[in-house]
């Protein structure tokens, strides 16, 4: 593997994602398409994931990634893309993390 693929363009993930596919890696990308309130990673926001959990970027600051990347290992075994929300009214985002009082929508799709 090339590893200069990994030096300062790497902070990107999608040249992250890149360098993992060139690697025989499968891979998804979460990717923030919308925002509400006070949400913690503006739209365009990437979080790339493998089929064993590794991660790069991020989608939440941290709030929401856990559930993301769970999701995502299952997107790169079904192949089917989905789309997630998470906000302060939902449930299931005060249990991944997601207390910062904004709501966000992250699609999350295969690559390759």
């Amino acid at each position: 593997m090339d590893e200069s693929i990994y030096l300062d363009e790497a902070r990107d993930p999608l040249i992250i994602a890149e360098g993992w596919m060139k690697d025989g890696k499968d891979v998804a990308i979460a990717t923030v398409v919308e925002t509400w309130g006070s949400a913690p990673r503006p739209v365009g926001s990437h979080l790339v994931i493998d089929a064993e959990g590794n991660f790069h970027g991020s989608v939440s600051g941290g709030c929401v990634e856990g559930a993301v990347v769970t999701e995502a290992i299952d997107v790169i075994g079904s192949g089917k893309a989905r789309m997630l929300e998470f906000g302060v009214a939902d449930e299931t985002a005060w249990q991944v993390g997601l207390s910062c009082g904004g709501r966000i929508k992250v699609y999350v799709e295969r690559l390759g």
